[in-house]
C-alpha cells in the first residue's frame, strides 16, 4: 500500500473536518486481524474511503469491502481516493442511505464496521447481526461519543444520538447470544461476537 498517498488522504480529511477513524482504533483493529486475514467486510459510513482503504490491509487476496455512503460529495472523494490507491477491485461503494440499502443485502460478512449516523446504531446492529458470518465480528466506532454516553449528559442537541448509543450498548451487552467488549480507544469501540 502506498503509505504516502494514504497520509495525504488522511491529512486532507482532517483539514476539512471530515471524521475518519482514529489512529489508535485503527491500530487495535490491525492487531485484531494481524494473523487472521478475512474475505468480506461491510462498512456502514464510507466518508472519504480512508478506513476502507486501511482495511484492505487485512483482506485475503480475493477479499472485498462493501461500503455504504449517502453524501454525494463524500462518495466522489472516496471514489477518487480508492482509484488513487488502485483499489477499485477491492472496495465497492454502495451509494444511498444505509437504512434503505442494508435490508436489501443478503451477503454474509466476516466483519461489519459501523461508523455512520449515531442515532441509527440500533438499526445498524439489527442488520449487522443478520449479515454477519458465524464467526464474524461487529465493530461499532465512536460508541462512547466524547464521553457523553457514559455520563449523565442530557443536552437536547445530542440527546437522540446518546440515547441510541446507550441502547446499542444495552442490546449488545445484555443479549445472552452476544459477547461484547467496549474499549476506550479512539472515541470508544464496541466489539461484538455471536456466541455459538
Amino acid at each position: 500500500m502506498n503509505k504516502i498517498e494514504l497520509e495525504k488522504i488522511k491529512k486532507k480529511a482532517l483539514e476539512n473536518h471530515i471524521p475518519i477513524i482514529m489512529d489508535d482504533t485503527l491500530e487495535y483493529i490491525y492487531e485484531l486481524y494481524a494473523n487472521n486475514k478475512i474475505s468480506s467486510i461491510l462498512e456502514i459510513g464510507t466518508a472519504v474511503g480512508y478506513s476502507a482503504i486501511c482495511f484492505t490491509e487485512f483482506l485475503q487476496e480475493n477479499g472485498v469491502i462493501d461500503t455504504i455512503e449517502r453524501d454525494e460529495e463524500r462518495i466522489n472523494d472516496a471514489k477518487l481516493n480508492i482509484k488513487e490507491m488502485n483499489l477499485e477491485n477491492k472496495i465497492n461503494i454502495l451509494e444511498g442511505d444505509a437504512t434503505e440499502i442494508l435490508p436489501t443485502l443478503n451477503k454474509k460478512y466476516d466483519m461489519v464496521f459501523i461508523d455512520a449516523a449515531k442515532g441509527k446504531y440500533p438499526f445498524f446492529l439489527k442488520e449487522a447481526l443478520r449479515l454477519l458470518n458465524e464467526n464474524g465480528i461487529i465493530l461499532a466506532d465512536n460508541i462512547l461519543y466524547k464521553g457523553y454516553v457514559m455520563s449523565d449528559y442530557n443536552k437536547h442537541k445530542q440527546r437522540t444520538a446518546v440515547r441510541n448509543l446507550r441502547e446499542y450498548i444495552k442490546e449488545t451487552t445484555e443479549n445472552p447470544n452476544l459477547e461484547t467488549k467496549i474499549l476506550e480507544v479512539g472515541d470508544g469501540l464496541a466489539i461484538t461476537k455471536k456466541i455459538k
